[in-house]
């Protein structure tokens, strides 16, 4: 439906994809750079960027591969949870007053959503269930939170829809930011911070689907081994700071 609006995926390697990867990962590590020892409280505005394309990412591969065997999204959800059991130290070690898991476990769930929504058969409508479960029981000790499980899902929906349905996972984007906190600061940063994310779905849409052309390096399993290293990496340079 809406053809002409729909988001070309093609089974090859996608360069756009990757290009959002690499993107996503360098707002990621820009966010963390504030905890480093320096008076970098602007790049929380570029931060607000990784969480979303991360989101969009998990959600662009699953449309990917839709009609694909299962055992690739099994591969890809033992991922997420093996490297979020080996990031955890390295991030509380780095994120010392850390109140939530690292963001994987929040992946993690949210991709088990996303595929129940997509696949339909009655075992993953059921993990899907549990997950949701899990993630409003456990909301709290989540990374963005309930809404944020929710989040590669509002992401995948926008793929069979008008590009201006991207302006539902930007609520929803902004909800896993805890909107409330950030409004009531009165900060610039925290208000710039709002704004993208409530852009970042449309903007990681625009990309995907204008800049295929490009051929960045490709993200493959590897990349997954650098979260937790960016963690130590940046524990490194506080140290050497301080």
């Amino acid at each position: 439906m809406h053809g002409t609006h729909t988001l070309p995926v093609g089974p090859v390697r996608d360069g756009a994809l990757d290009l959002l990867k690499w993107l996503a990962l360098l707002s990621m590590v820009l966010d963390h750079l504030r905890y480093v020892g320096l008076s970098l409280d602007g790049l929380y505005v570029p931060g607000r960027l990784a969480f979303p394309w991360f989101c969009l990412a998990i959600a662009a591969n699953l449309h990917r591969v839709r009609y694909a065997p299962v055992t690739g999204h099994w591969r890809y959800l033992g991922w997420l949870l093996l490297f979020s059991v080996i990031s955890e130290v390295p991030y509380r070690l780095f994120i010392e007053d850390a109140d939530t898991l690292n963001v994987l476990p929040t992946l993690a769930l949210g991709l088990l959503v996303a595929r129940g929504w997509q696949q339909k058969a009655l075992f993953y409508r059921g993990l899907a269930l549990i997950a949701l479960s899990i993630a409003a029981v456990f909301s709290t000790h989540l990374m963005f939170g309930f809404f944020g499980v929710l989040l590669p899902l509002a992401m995948l929906l926008v793929f069979t829809r008008p590009w201006y349905f991207s302006l539902l996972p930007g609520l929803v984007c902004v909800a896993a930011n805890q909107w409330q906190i950030l409004l009531n600061s009165g900060t610039l940063a925290a208000q710039l911070g709002v704004a993208a994310c409530l852009i970042a779905p449309v903007a990681g849409l625009v990309l995907l689907r204008h800049a295929r052309s490009v051929a960045p390096p490709p993200m493959r399993r590897w990349a997954y081994a650098l979260y937790p290293l960016h963690f130590l990496l940046l524990l490194l340079l506080r140290t050497l700071i301080a």
